[in-house]
């Protein structure tokens, strides 16, 4: 692997799971470097890593078609970029014909408000987690306040950490104590993740080898059902929507949404409304499911399981599946069970204590973008491709297993950097203007947004298709 940057870690570690002879010399190049944020984090070399190893595996599959392998290519900056999110990296047309940042969304703002490390009463930090109105609601229940920051700051300080932990988890609610990396790596939560792979590839089930169907791209003709909301699930999703698959999102009218986040992780993918819950349309979903070869969700856990849809049914509905779940705490292990969060991660697992050590905000802080979520997400899509590949050459149904805890462990074991205080924050214009996306006439406006920033020789990733409105599809397949 070439690259002007230090010794490519998660790289490494990410190939060690996907096995068999390394990349050519040449093949791999990362350009570039971080700080992009004031983080000490390695953040933009940890998803160039992670896309990087994406682009294997897509490779991969390439060669399983044609014999033949491209060169790949990722910026650290631009891949740094993608952790931001639609308010930094997506812009709307005005009436003047102007393209300026989307305007920021007043729930993502409350969100933000209130999603912040607070002190406990035994003198510990606590982050619960205020996103979508139901959530929001069991956490202010456990709570007895209002929605505000000063209340929320009073009502966690009357509650010990790790009693307040309970009974948010209790609630089914999302929230963290801000551990150290060193508490976190003694946790039996720690300790259970760090017994496994980041990228979990689990055999389920038999059946024949399938050959990839023919097609112009890595993943042209693969179907993918994308049953997942907010940000890691949805990327993991886009990230096989770009290497050519046809990706359906799945989602309900009654589900609450974050409008910019669906805008910013649905480039690409069709969209339809299917309830689960519902017996006529579980068994549309069922049929549509016999036909995919990719599942993709990212629900609280055990829920698909209750409603007819987890890895084992999805087996056998459709033998050679490949299963992919999306969650906060990992496959297993005494938090197992719970819901969580890119900010529950960043709490958990140290990342957050070493954020406001560094920075020395004299508390601990969150870092400035999403980056577990986006992690996961990359972790996600190049998790399924490596079980594709194997479905091609060996057969068999596979359960893919990524997670907000253990993306947020690779990222701390890439080390920190020393000097990120002057980080800009964001691309420069001509940095943007390199990658940028037009995409008119959406639900949404016409955007310019930063679009893929992996660059591949022969198939570089594109959206193939405008940015849809939710239930805009009909819920069958595309011709293959």
């Amino acid at each position: 692997m070439d690259t002007t940057s230090p010794t490519p870690r998660a790289f490494d570690e990410l190939m060690a799971l996907r096995g068999g002879a390394a990349p050519a010399p040449g093949e791999v190049t990362l350009t570039g470097s971080d700080p992009l944020f004031a983080s000490p984090f390695r953040i933009g070399r940890t998803l160039a890593d992670a896309l990087a190893a994406r682009a294997v595996a897509a490779n991969d599959l390439w060669e399983l078609r044609t014999g033949r392998r491209q060169r790949i290519e990722v910026d650290i900056r631009a891949a740094a970029a993608t952790a931001l999110g639609g308010e930094d990296m997506t812009l709307v047309r005005d009436a003047a014909g102007e393209y300026r940042p989307a305007p920021l969304s007043p729930d993502v703002e409350h969100m933000v408000s209130l999603t912040q490390p607070w002190r406990t009463a035994d003198d510990r930090w606590f982050v619960p987690h205020f996103n979508l109105p139901h959530l929001e609601r069991r956490v202010l229940d456990v709570l007895g306040c209002e929605p505000t920051p000063a209340s929320v700051e009073a009502a966690v300080r009357a509650w010990k950490a790790d009693d307040l932990e309970d009974a948010i988890a209790a609630a089914g609610a999302c929230g963290g104590v801000v551990r150290t990396a060193r508490e976190w790596l003694a946790h039996p939560q720690g300790v259970h993740l760090a017994a496994r792979p980041v990228v979990e590839i689990t055999k389920i089930g038999d059946s024949a080898p399938e050959p990839l169907p023919a097609g112009p791209a890595p993943l042209a003709g693969v179907r993918v059902l994308d049953l997942t909301r907010i940000l890691a699930g949805p990327t993991a999703a886009l990230s096989m929507a770009e290497h050519g698959a046809d990706v359906l999102m799945v989602t309900a009218p009654h589900l609450p949404q974050v409008p910019p986040f669906v805008r910013d992780t649905s480039h690409g993918k069709r969209s339809t409304y299917l309830d689960f819950t519902k017996p006529g349309q579980a068994a549309r979903l069922r049929e549509l499911a016999a036909g995919a070869d990719v599942f993709v969700e990212g629900y609280r856990p055990r829920r698909m399981e209750a409603h007819g849809f987890g890895p084992a049914d999805l087996a056998a509905i459709r033998p050679g599946t490949v299963y992919v779940t999306v969650n906060c705490f990992g496959s297993g292990g005494p938090f197992g069970d719970r819901a969580g969060w890119d900010q529950v991660a960043q709490a958990v697992t140290g990342i957050c204590d070493i954020q406001g050590r560094a920075t020395k905000a004299g508390k601990p802080q969150l870092t400035p973008v999403y980056l577990c979520d986006f992690l996961t997400g990359f972790l996600g899509g190049y998790g399924a491709m490596l079980a594709l590949a194997r479905r091609a050459r060996e057969g068999g149904s596979y359960h893919v297993t990524v997670s907000l805890c253990q993306s947020a462990m690779l990222l701390q074991r890439q080390g920190l950097l020393d000097d990120f205080a002057d980080a800009p924050g964001r691309l420069a214009p001509e940095e943007f203007a390199r990658y940028a996306v037009t995409d008119d006439a959406t639900v949404y406006g016409d955007l310019k947004s930063l679009g893929p920033v992996l660059r591949m020789s022969e198939t570089p990733p594109r959206w193939s298709r405008t940015t849809p409105a939710l239930g805009s599809s009909h819920p069958h397949w595309l011709p293959r």
